[in-house]
């Protein structure tokens, strides 16, 4: 029997991503698509790359005939939805926002949705909480070693991202425009992934204090994420490449290369792909995801097929858009 889903805030950037993969999966129905400003219009007449795959509507109507409830929604408005609108037993909710990421807010019910974290709690959650996508490159860029105790000091980090990532909302800074040909950064210091960041590298290392430099840029491209993150290390190359195979060795979608990687090599897909060198007595990791499928809807739907008892890689095989 397939897994039937809803999806609320279906007509946005990841709700329209999370439409493509869901309709593609070969175990997953989907029961509704909600959307207060598009109730009624097809779902095609809004997300046109899925014209002729569904002939589905969305709707301003829920219904609790489902097994699990994807929220595509912004920051702020998962808490609100799930407050005015209350989800019966049984089933089962990802959350796309940063509302219930902190355990301190949160509480003990929200799992933490990082595969390469959580795997095994995941298995057995009700409630995840669906990482961010900066959030996502940077973690597995330094969960290997946090693991083995080795994020001493400072950690430097240069992030940039795709003009999705802002949402569809229209912004000065999402403008055309604006975003061709250009660069910025943005919430140099203090970008709000920094936090749950933090707790996850607190889970590995108890006694990890150290200093999260980042300085996110907004990039002249429309999808993914690339990551360039350096600190000091006592680690040789060869030493710091067996951390890194070893502690991905069992994840699907992590890949190490032993070559210096680009950004096309993820765009379209639910992969991570990390790359290690040795300059000195600094380390250098390059990591890169596609920011609306590994650092939001595929990552999703990764975290679906793990509560279901699904293979983690089901309606993700997904073949990068390289050229």
């Amino acid at each position: 029997m397939k897994i039937k889903a809803g999806i609320v805030g279906g007509a946005g950037y990841t709700g329209g991503e999370m439409l493509r993969l869901l309709i593609n999966h070969p175990e997953v129905e989907i029961v509704f698509v909600h959307s207060n400003s598009n109730g009624g219009n097809l779902i095609s007449d809004v997300h046109t790359d899925l014209l002729g795959d569904t002939d589905l509507r969305f709707t301003e109507e829920l219904s609790p005939a489902i097994d699990v409830l994807f929220l595509c929604v912004g920051h702020g408005d998962a808490k609100k939805f799930l407050d005015a609108n209350p989800i019966a037993a049984g089933i089962k909710i990802i959350d796309l926002s940063q509302d219930f990421r902190l355990t301190e807010a949160a509480g003990n019910k929200w799992v933490y949705g990082l595969p390469e974290l959580n795997r095994e709690r995941i298995k057995k959650a009700d409630f995840i909480a669906n990482p961010g996508c900066f959030a996502t490159a940077i973690q597995l860029a330094l969960l290997p070693l946090a693991a083995k105790g080795q994020l001493k000091g400072e950690v430097h980090i240069n992030g940039t991202t795709g003009s999705s990532a802002a949402g569809q909302g229209l912004a000065a800074t999402s403008h055309f425009s604006w975003r061709n040909n250009n660069l910025s950064v943005y919430k140099a210091f203090e970008h709000q992934h920094l936090h749950e960041i933090g707790q996850s590298l607190v889970q590995l290392d108890a006694d990890f204090d150290g200093t999260l430099n980042f300085i996110p840029q907004r990039g002249d491209f429309t999808r993914g994420i690339f990551t360039a993150v350096y600190l000091d290390s006592e680690l040789t190359a060869e030493e710091a490449q067996a951390v890194y195979e070893d502690y991905y060795g069992g994840h699907p979608f992590t890949k190490v290369s032993a070559k210096n990687i680009d950004l096309k090599q993820v765009v379209n897909t639910n992969k991570a792909i990390v790359h290690i060198e040795k300059h000195g007595g600094k380390l250098l990791i390059l990591s890169m995801i596609d920011n609306l499928l590994k650092g939001a809807s595929g990552q999703a739907v990764q975290n679906m097929n793990l509560m279901f008892g699904l293979d983690e890689r089901q309606g993700l095989r997904l073949k990068a858009s390289a050229f």
